[in-house]
C-alpha cells in the first residue's frame, strides 16, 4: 500500500469539501490522487490492499453525529443511519419485531467481528468480489479491459441471469432483503441538498454503465436507508445458501415479503441474490403468488417462473436448481 493521509470529518459538510472520488471513480484512472470516503472501510481497505485504487487520501466519516441511529415508528417504518453496525441491525428489536427478512439477512453476513465493522451504507456501496475484478493482473471489462473473463473461466460462483455483459454478482446480501422491502436510500449531495433513491435505482446495471455499481457520485454520501412501516399481516422470510456452512458469500440467496392474508396473498417482493450484477426482483413470481395465493403448488410455480430467464455458465448452472429450491422454501416460511 501506498501512504496516504487520513481526514476525520465531523460533520457531513467536511466530508463532502475533502471528498472528490468513488471507488468507481479511482478505478477508471478518473480519480488519481483524489480522496475517498471510509465508514467501517472494509470494501475501502480491501481493495488499497489488492492495489486496485489508491487515493491520496481516506476520509473516515465514521464519527459524524447521528448517522449511527435506528429509529422505529409504527407509522412511518424503520431508519437506519448510513453508519449503523450490521450487528446492530442484527440484535435491534424492532427489526426483530417488524422486518424478519432484513434481520436474517444481516446475521448471515460475513462473521461477527465483521458485522460489528461493517455499516450498511458502506455494505451497500461495496463492489463486487469476482475473483477476476479482484485480481489486478486481469483487466476486466469492470476495471476498463474489453473482456469478461469469467463468462469462459472459473465461473461456478458467477451470475446465471443478466449475465450476457458481466458475470460478476453483487457481493451484498443484505441488500436482497432490503429490496424486498422497497427501502428508499437517503443521499447527501452538493450544498446539502438531499435526494431519496429507490434502492431499484440505486443500482447500476453492466448494461447501463459496466463501470459502476450504483449511482453515486463523488461527494455524494449515502445518509439513511428508510423501510417503510409494516403491519401484522406482512410476513417475510430470507434465506442465504453458501459453500460451507461456515461464513462465506452467498452462492444464492433470496427474499420474500408478502402481505398475506389466510393463504391468499395481496402484494408480494421476491428478491434474488447472487443471480445477477445487481440484485434483481423477479416480478414473475410475485404476479403468480398475487394469483395464486401461496401454496405448495404456487411456490413450485414461482421458483420456476423466476428461474425462466436463467442462462447458467459452464460451471454455474447448479446454482438455477438451488434458486428454485431456497425461493420455494423462503415463500413457504410466509405462511
Amino acid at each position: 500500500m501506498k501512504k496516504i493521509s487520513w481526514y476525520n470529518a465531523t460533520t457531513l459538510q467536511e466530508a463532502q469539501q475533502e471528498v472528490d472520488a468513488t471507488a468507481s471513480s479511482l478505478l477508471s484512472g478518473a480519480g488519481k490522487g483524489s480522496a475517498i470516503l471510509k465508514s467501517g472501510g472494509i470494501d475501502v481497505l480491501d481493495l488499497m490492499k489488492e492495489g486496485l485504487i489508491a487515493p491520496q487520501k481516506v476520509v473516515n466519516i465514521r464519527n459524524i453525529p447521528g448517522l449511527d441511529k435506528i429509529e422505529y415508528n409504527s407509522k412511518s417504518g424503520l431508519r437506519m443511519g448510513a453508519n449503523v453496525t450490521l450487528s446492530s441491525i442484527e440484535k435491534n428489536n424492532d427489526v426483530k419485531t417488524n422486518y424478519k427478512a432484513l434481520q436474517l439477512a444481516v446475521a448471515k453476513a460475513a462473521t461477527p467481528q465483521l458485522r460489528n465493522m461493517s455499516t450498511i451504507g458502506g455494505n451497500l456501496g461495496q463492489r463486487t468480489r469476482c475473483w477476476y475484478f479482484r485480481s489486478i493482473d486481469h483487466e476486466c471489462l469492470r476495471k476498463g479491459g474489453n473482456t469478461c473473463f469469467a463468462k469462459n473461466g472459473e465461473n461456478e460462483y458467477h451470475a446465471v441471469i443478466n449475465n450476457g455483459t458481466c458475470a460478476s454478482v453483487y457481493a451484498s446480501s443484505v441488500a436482497t432483503a432490503l429490496m424486498a422491502y422497497d427501502a428508499i436510500i437517503e443521499i447527501a449531495g452538493e450544498n446539502g441538498q438531499k435526494r431519496e433513491v429507490p434502492i431499484e435505482e440505486f443500482f447500476v446495471t453492466p448494461y447501463q454503465d459496466v463501470r459502476k455499481e450504483n449511482v453515486l457520485k463523488g461527494g455524494e454520501i449515502i445518509t439513511a436507508l428508510m423501510l417503510p412501516s409494516v403491519n401484522d399481516k406482512i410476513k417475510s422470510h430470507y434465506i442465504k445458501q453458501g459453500a460451507r456452512q461456515s461464513y462465506d458469500w452467498a452462492l444464492a440467496d433470496v427474499a420474500v415479503v408478502a402481505e398475506v392474508s389466510g393463504k391468499k396473498c395481496k402484494d408480494a417482493k421476491v428478491v434474488l441474490g447472487a443471480a445477477s450484477p445487481v440484485p434483481m426482483r423477479s416480478k414473475e413470481a410475485e404476479s403468480i403468488l398475487m394469483r395464486d395465493g401461496i401454496n405448495e403448488s404456487s411456490a413450485k410455480l414461482a421458483a420456476e417462473a423466476a428461474m425462466e430467464k436463467a442462462t447458467p455458465l459452464e460451471k454455474n448452472g447448479y446454482k438455477v436448481a438451488i434458486f428454485k429450491a431456497i425461493l420455494q422454501r423462503a415463500i413457504m416460511k410466509t405462511v
